[in-house]
């Protein structure tokens, strides 16, 4: 499987008088940096995730979504993504939490840049929700742990053109308790305007059966809302995930499994593999479990998405 190879980046920049930018870090590696390119493959894996759902019967509050190359886990965004759509009109708000591969982080961090870039343009960071976060002790703003991170980035272009103009909280998070994430998204969780999405992917570099097999396991785990039993080799977002299950046992929220694949059944071969999972997060009685379905059950699919991480 080839490797990804990050574009240095200079981090946040600012001209006298203007917002502090923070410039996309993985354009043309994870995703096309050209913008009619990346805005039809977007659009491409948005129309592959629709065609492929069930109809929702509620809105989502919250997703989680993986963070690989466009290549390898865009099959699987575009399903989490395609669920959202018949609301998009209504999100003006994005809550975007995903883990920190590059920095050691206690807790979650915020960026100080004001809007983040990406080829189909600037994202506003909210200044209002991320000043609300910033109150919480196990908040702290470090643009360091934003300048190179790719787990939050590649879900911009999807929501760019999903939602239109949006404004973002976006948070790292580093080694964080369930309970101190899930603090974070209550403070956060708004109403039908707010969408929250939780960055990971799954099992890394197993061979495909045997990713199969703990994917399984960690989906099972995801939709019996347990964080206990997600653990550090389930996935690499096991921190937002296991906050996102706190917050959603609290408020009555239940999964629904939209999609789950490894980069074998995708773009990558077999021999080792990243997994892949797609949920929507629902209230309770309006989900797979209020139309007399089991957990899940009508969802879900056989492929995934560039080198995982």
């Amino acid at each position: 499987m080839p490797e990804i190879r990050i574009r240095p980046s200079a981090g946040p920049t600012r001209s006298r008088g203007e917002p502090r930018v923070r410039p996309p870090a993985v354009a043309g590696a994870f995703y096309p940096a050209d913008e009619a390119t990346l805005r039809a493959q977007v659009a491409e894996l948005l129309a592959a995730g629709a065609a492929a759902a069930e109809a929702g019967a509620a809105a989502p509050k919250a997703l989680i979504a993986p963070h690989a190359g466009y290549v390898y886990s865009g099959p699987v965004a575009g399903s989490a993504y395609a669920r959202v759509a018949p609301w998009a009109g209504r999100i003006r708000r994005v809550v975007l939490l995903g883990p920190s591969h590059r920095v050691p982080l206690p807790g979650l961090a915020l960026p100080e840049s004001e809007l983040f870039l990406t080829p189909l343009g600037a994202v506003p960071v909210d200044a209002e929700g991320a000043a609300l976060a910033a109150r919480l002790p196990q908040v702290r703003r470090l643009e360091q742990a934003h300048a190179f991170e790719h787990s939050l980035e590649v879900h911009l272009p999807f929501l760019q053109e999903l939602l239109g103009p949006f404004a973002l909280v976006p948070l790292v998070v580093g080694d964080a308790e369930p309970e101190a994430v899930a603090e974070v998204l209550e403070a956060l969780w708004g109403g039908e305007e707010t969408l929250i999405v939780v960055s990971s992917d799954l099992s890394h570099y197993l061979d495909y059966e045997s990713a199969r097999r703990l994917d399984a396991l960690t989906a099972r785990a995801i939709q019996e809302l347990r964080p206990e039993a997600v653990g550090p080799h389930q996935a690499c977002g096991r921190h937002p995930i296991n906050g996102l299950l706190v917050a959603a046992r609290r408020r009555g929220l239940v999964p629904e499994l939209l999609d789950l694949r490894s980069s074998g059944d995708t773009a990558g071969p077999r021999d080792q593999v990243v997994g892949y999972g797609a949920w929507a997060f629902v209230p309770r009685g309006e989900g797979p479990e209020g139309r007399g379905e089991g957990p899940g059950e009508g969802h879900g699919g056989n492929d995934a998405g560039r080198r995982p991480s």
